[in-house]
């Protein structure tokens, strides 16, 4: 109703302002705890916690460990992904400026990435659901000034 389509890309067009803002941050940490990025988990340090999923990549060696490797790159290039289309409107531009921009958003996100592994160590484990609950809250608040943004005052 709030979109006046029955259009499903109509509907989950993204908006700009506040709620993209807070999606945007929300679907970051969700980004950064699905991919075990540092702030939530260290995949170079051999603690037990870490060698759950660890040793799938120590056991392996030459193709086989290229392929494991190979498909945690994909899983953060597919996440980097689903943040630019749900956060901006690649929908309104043509072919060629929505390629671009979605580019160039990937290498903002990769590049983001790259900075909070620089600057931040990992967390205490017992800060890790507070994060995931932060996340979590940006993405509702998100969805909230989404509902409230098309109702009127």
């Amino acid at each position: 109703m709030q979109s006046g389509s029955v259009s499903l890309v109509t509907m989950l067009a993204p908006s700009a302002g506040a709620g993209a803002a807070l999606l945007a941050a929300g679907l970051f940490g969700v980004l950064l705890a699905e991919n075990c990025r540092v702030p939530f988990d260290d995949p170079n340090t051999h603690l037990e916690l870490t060698m759950i999923h660890e040793v799938m990549v120590l056991d392996h060696s030459g193709p086989p460990l290229a392929a494991i490797l190979h498909g945690a790159s994909l899983k953060l290039l597919l996440f980097a992904v689903l943040l630019t289309e749900a956060v901006l409107p690649l929908g309104k531009l043509t072919l060629p400026q929505a390629v671009g921009a979605l580019i160039a958003s990937v290498f903002v996100v990769t590049v983001l990435v790259g900075l909070v592994e620089s600057l931040l160590a990992r967390l205490a484990f017992r800060r890790v659901p507070l994060l995931l609950t932060t996340a979590f809250l940006l993405c509702l608040f998100a969805l909230l000034v989404a509902w409230k943004g098309g109702m009127p005052s």
